[in-house]
């Protein structure tokens, strides 16, 4: 039996109005290859997200998924395998009709990837779900596999034909992180990629880019009068961007060892939420639009004069983590005992702009600190003149805008406020905004945005291999000083990070937030 082809990309649903807000956007006839299908990522994130789109109804009922890896399973296998991630992992509570059509368009495919047999094979099952499925010939392909490998994979959809779609049908290339490990790495990558996909073809997959509280940024800023004539130099003392884990590496000793925690976070993630922060009011909100504003801010990137005082690099040594003894980053298993590569970065950056000329922004991140934290700290200047006396206002702070990236994703505001008494006391309060107790509807997993947007073709929320290389510029030099100039400092897990880290910023008269 013969499905017909579903509609051309650039159809529109006649009947829709774009005001009305109560359907989502649904993806049309499509699919989705991924290749390391058998990877951690794969299992705990693309597979479980794939379906939570299928149970909230946001994927065409003829939506078929495609693995590609090293394991010679037959559909069925591969079937099993999806059925027990989504069980597992998925957010959404599991429903048998849902899987059993979500399960009906599963194909597996064996293989190395410069394995020409098994790309043809790959070619043959897209178009038998094609016809099958109806899938329109519109399909992306996720590359959840080793960065070392992109070129080889992108090369063989080229070859067999596969990057290419049929009239009126599309092909897309998904690619994680990281994106190259340096300027010249990038940009060798950004060549090879768009030599067989357009520019507009390619999604960089940064999963921050996802999630809602990073939206809500732009929402915040630009939604709203009450922020924006105060976001700047000349209300603004600092910004502080931190990204803590409470894990070390796991089982990651081949992929970590070498990149590190600046590569691995500031040059994407951190960037990314540091321009997203710092940007001009966009024209509208649209790849392009967006592009264009971070952009500015990636450009006027300013590094420290000495990034020996303004930069910071550690390891994390053994201590004590939730409860229990844990070892060092020399000790992990897989690591060489003299590495020297970091597991905690900090750099202080300043913006050359009329916005922001002379106001620091202190990056860091690491794994095995005293939480799972990821926020955004705008601290404002002290009020130019206090009527109070210093005794009124010893426990008063700096007012701040923190934004929770994660977990408990919203936003606090702290300000000063006078303590209950006959006295002039005045202490710092917070006042708290979450979105699970603001929204009825739980927020959504990162990668069922993005996965969504990919399918409807939508780039608002992905880098551009322009934003990617600006990232590696101010990167390249910091990571070319941290070789050339001794060992990262220990810290011990559990901590906050390294002395130095506090020092750098006590330099300035700072010091760092307690998440």
């Amino acid at each position: 039996m013969t499905v017909p082809v579903g509609p051309a990309a650039g159809w529109e649903n006649p009947l829709r109005d774009t005001r009305d807000r109560r359907l989502p956007r649904i993806a049309g006839p499509s699919g989705l290859v991924i290749f390391g299908v058998t990877g951690d990522l794969s299992r705990k994130k693309l597979m479980p997200a794939v379906y939570d789109l299928a149970n909230r109804g946001l994927l065409p009922p003829g939506f078929s998924l495609v693995g590609f890896a090293r394991r010679e399973w037959e559909d069925q296998d591969f079937a099993q395998v999806v059925h027990d991630s989504v069980r597992e992992h998925s957010r959404t509570p599991f429903r048998e009709e849902v899987w059993q059509q979500l399960a009906e368009g599963m194909r597996f495919i064996p293989g190395d990837f410069d394995d020409d047999t098994a790309f043809k094979q790959l070619k043959d099952a897209v178009e038998e779900l094609d016809a099958s499925r109806g899938t329109g010939g519109n399909f992306a392909f996720y590359l959840s596999v080793p960065p070392k490998f992109f070129p080889k994979v992108v090369q063989q959809l080229k070859k067999h034909g596969l990057a290419s779609p049929p009239a009126g049908s599309w092909r897309r290339a998904v690619i994680e992180k990281p994106f190259g490990h340096d300027l010249g790495s990038a940009r060798e990558l950004n060549a090879l990629v768009h030599d067989v996909f357009e520019p507009d073809q390619v999604f960089r997959i940064d999963h921050y880019l996802g999630k809602e509280t990073v939206q809500n940024i732009l929402a915040l800023r630009f939604a709203n009068q009450m922020y924006e004539p105060i976001w700047n130099r000349s209300y603004v003392d600092h910004v502080q961007i931190t990204m803590a884990e409470d894990i070390g590496i796991g089982g990651r000793a081949g992929y970590y060892d070498g990149i590190g925690a600046a590569r691995d976070v500031i040059q994407n993630h951190l960037l990314q939420l540091m321009a997203l922060t710092a940007m001009e009011e966009p024209i509208a909100f649209d790849a392009e639009a967006l592009l264009t504003e971070k952009l500015k801010v990636l450009k006027s990137v300013r590094l420290p004069a000495e990034l020996g005082r303004h930069t910071v690099r550690g390891q994390y040594a053994e201590g004590w983590q939730g409860g229990e003894k844990v070892v060092g980053y020399l000790q992990e298993e897989g690591i060489d005992p003299k590495s020297k590569t970091d597991t905690f970065a900090a750099i202080k950056l300043g913006i050359d702009n009329r916005r922001w000329a002379g106001v620091p922004f202190y990056l860091r991140t690491g794994k095995r600190l005293g939480r799972r934290v990821t926020e955004i700290a705008v601290v404002f200047k002290r009020a130019p003149h206090s009527p109070f006396d210093s005794t009124a206002t010893e426990e008063l702070g700096q007012n701040a805008i923190v934004i929770r990236v994660q977990p408990d994703e919203g936003m606090t505001v702290r300000f000063g406020s006078k303590v209950p008494g006959t006295s002039m006391e005045i202490r710092d309060v917070s006042m708290d905004f979450a979105y699970g107790e603001s929204f009825t509807e739980s927020s959504p997993e990162a990668y069922e945005r993005l996965i969504l947007d990919v399918l409807l073709g939508d780039a608002n929320l992905f880098p551009r291999h322009q934003e990617v290389e600006e990232s590696w510029k101010i990167l390249d030099p910091i990571e070319e000083y941290w070789a050339a100039h001794g060992r990262p400092a220990q810290y011990a897990s559990g901590s906050w990070g390294p002395t130095e880290a506090d020092e750098m910023l006590a330099r300035d008269g700072r010091s760092w937030r307690r998440p």
